[in-house]
């Protein structure tokens, strides 16, 4: 099946050898500082009250609470609009990336990008030793610094293989690896009673154990650079969905891992960033509407027939109603992405968390993760 997935979408993502870096969407900001008013009005005029009795009882002055509370959400407002500050450029010569998964897709246009700023990449192809087009492209580039090689993050073998193949082809092994950058995904969908334990374990295998397994092999080379480490979650990685349980389970798991792995390499010197893109189907083409209809009519023919029978037809169609939607109205850019993890390999202060997604999904991810769940399920539930 990971196979499978991602021969399709190498299929149908068309090569790319050059990525323009675009600046964060006006329409991106422009909604986000509106919503960012609106709250500040409605705050102005219901939470004063409420703070000036409170502020009374502690024996506080009650005047300047409206005051606080709209320069608080001011700055909010002035944090959203204004664009990333300069926190300073690593010195790409010299330097060498890792990514996975680059057949196609994030992977692919990374692996061009980093490299057309001068890093040596080394490049994870799943399909290379089947003639995989993602890696046809970056052989074809002919240079010293793209290194292509085979890798199944599901294998051991071939993980053990590549970061062999990796210590043997750094220009400098004492200067170690810069960074590692865990891209390889794998998507699918289906409810909790149609979906299969061999699915569950299917996604996780690539989404998550196929990072910590990557990571493991080459956190010495990268704790030796004082480097980062990378890991491509996704905004399912901080809330959950119906229908979305299998890669919500193994994005979850990748957030928790980070944050983890983010304590203990603290000392050494090491950054650790999680990336959470929205919902990129239409430019990475993994979950194209066809593969969307059979990946359907797959889930309801192997349900047990007595699930089949409670539930019909109907419900399970509006249940998978929403995932095509979503399959035609994703962003079709994948700059946005792009630009993130390229601060998290270059900047000298990386983010811990960067947000690539549209608009309402940064709104829903920010609702469902700091309101309480009684709330954030009756708006979206």
């Amino acid at each position: 099946m990971c196979a499978f997935l991602v021969s399709e979408a190498c299929h149908r993502t068309q090569r790319r050898h050059s990525v323009k870096m675009a600046p964060l969407p006006a329409l991106r900001v422009w909604l986000l500082v509106s919503f960012s008013a609106f709250v500040t009005v409605s705050l102005g005029f219901g939470l004063p009250a409420l703070l000036n009795a409170a502020t009374g009882l502690l024996g506080g002055p009650e005047t300047s609470v409206s005051e606080c509370v709209v320069l608080s959400y001011l700055l909010f407002v002035l944090y959203v609009a204004m664009p990333r500050l300069p926190r300073g450029l690593v010195e790409a010569t010299g330097k060498a990336v890792v990514i996975t998964a680059c057949d196609s897709g994030f992977g692919l246009a990374l692996a061009e990008h980093l490299h057309k700023l001068g890093f040596t990449v080394f490049a994870g192809c799943l399909l290379k030793d089947k003639g995989g087009e993602g890696a046809k492209v970056l052989e074809e580039l002919q240079s010293e610094r793209m290194k292509v090689f085979q890798l199944d993050v599901c294998s051991d073998q071939q993980v053990n293989r590549a970061a062999q193949f990796i210590r043997d082809n750094l220009e400098t092994s004492q200067r170690g690896l810069w960074a590692l950058v865990n891209n390889a995904d794998m998507s699918t969908f289906g409810g909790v009673e149609f979906t299969s334990m061999d699915a569950y374990k299917e996604v996780s295998e690539v989404n998550l154990w196929g990072t910590i397994r990557v990571t493991k092999a080459l956190l010495p080379h990268i704790r030796q650079a004082k480097g980062r480490v990378v890991n491509i979650s996704s905004s399912y990685g901080r809330m959950g969905n119906i229908a979305q349980s299998p890669v919500c389970v193994s994005k979850y798991g990748v957030e928790a891992f980070s944050d983890c792995l983010r304590y203990e390499m603290k000392s050494w010197g090491v950054k650790v960033s999680v990336v959470e893109p929205g919902n990129f189907g239409a430019a990475t083409g993994i979950l194209s509407r066809d593969i969307v209809a059979q990946m359907a009519d797959k889930l309801w023919a192997e349900a047990p027939p007595d699930v089949r029978e409670d539930y019909g037809k109907a419900r399970f169609e509006q249940t998978v109603a929403p995932i095509r939607s979503q399959r035609n109205s994703g962003q079709k850019d994948l700059s946005p992405v792009l630009n993130d993890i390229t601060d998290a390999v270059t900047s000298k202060c990386p983010y811990t968390r960067y947000n690539p997604m549209e608009p309402h999904w940064w709104i829903r991810v920010q609702l469902m993760t700091h309101l309480p769940a009684a709330l954030s399920d009756l708006f979206y539930f």
